[in-house]
């Protein structure tokens, strides 16, 4: 398909052809998967709309046109800053737009923590990152995009790079701490009440700030079967919530739309490898100092 003219117009099929590439670009770019498919279908209003006799590279073009109506939508949202209204688990959207399991199943494809961390750049940084590092577009046509020189759009994808990575080195054992996060997790999700008390130290303490709850003071839960009811009753957050690096340690971090509302930092013995401490994060202050990575 690519390398031909289109002179008799834009075809949907031809259009169809892309939509699913187009789809997990504008993803990665916006974070919520309803946004994304608003975006692709501004992509094919203004593509239909247009005169596609001079086009040789149909994917490449539509590409384009799909990271221009993403940058200009990141560019409003640093301006005036909207959190997309969440329908409840298990809430059918009568217009057919994705719903809260459709945004679970993408968020936990692209990485929970990547989307958080992308959530931190500025538009011109996301979209150089996105573009080189995950769909391996030539700086030189990232350039054009931005209205940049390739050399800025690589010192964009670089500085983006290094957010993405995290700049404090890993704990030194982090297998039985990620084993055991990645533990809770999946528990919590599929609601196994027995599975999460067995990872739990007796003496587990589980603190929230005062943002979590929200409460004057921040909440202390003592002993694993409290914390693990606790758990369980807050099972609808682990559904926007994946492993990421809080500080170089292997965590938990909520982020519906890919954008992060609480981590969970733990402490996990070394010799049993049992959860001894939960501290829930939610306050705006304490987030910000925490450098998140990917894990």
């Amino acid at each position: 398909m690519d390398g031909k003219k289109f002179g008799e117009g834009l075809r949907a099929e031809d259009f169809e052809a892309h939509r699913s590439h187009l789809r997990a670009v504008a993803y990665r770019m916006l974070g919520s998967l309803a946004e994304a498919e608003d975006a692709v279908q501004e992509t094919w209003l203004r593509a239909a709309a247009a005169d596609p006799s001079d086009v040789a590279n149909l994917g490449g073009w539509l590409t384009t046109i799909t990271t221009r109506t993403c940058l200009n939508a990141l560019r409003s949202r640093a301006t005036r800053r909207e959190d997309p209204l969440e329908p409840p688990a298990g809430t059918a959207r009568p217009d057919g737009r994705p719903g809260p399991e459709q945004e679970v199943e993408a968020a936990d494809a692209v990485g929970i923590a990547l989307l958080v961390v992308l959530d931190t750049l500025t538009p011109d940084e996301r979209l150089a990152f996105v573009l080189h590092d995950l769909f391996a577009l030539p700086f030189d046509e990232i350039a054009a995009i931005l209205e940049r020189s390739p050399a800025s759009a690589r010192q964009l994808a670089s500085r983006a790079r290094r957010r993405v990575r995290g700049t404090t080195p890993a704990a030194p054992d982090t297998s039985r701490q990620r084993k055991a996060v990645d533990a809770f997790l999946a528990a919590t999700r599929t609601g196994d009440f027995e599975a999460l008390v067995a990872l739990l130290h007796p003496d587990v303490v589980l603190t929230a700030d005062p943002a979590v709850t929200p409460t004057p003071e921040p909440v202390v839960v003592l002993g694993a079967h409290t914390v693990a009811r606790g758990a369980m009753a807050a099972a609808g957050r682990a559904r926007f919530t994946g492993p990421a690096l809080l500080d170089g340690v292997v965590g938990l971090a909520m982020a519906p739309h890919g954008r992060l509302r609480l981590v969970l930092a733990f402490t996990v013995e070394p010799e049993s490898g049992l959860i001894t401490a939960v501290d829930v994060i939610a306050e705006p202050e304490r987030l910000a100092a925490l450098e998140l990575a990917v894990a």
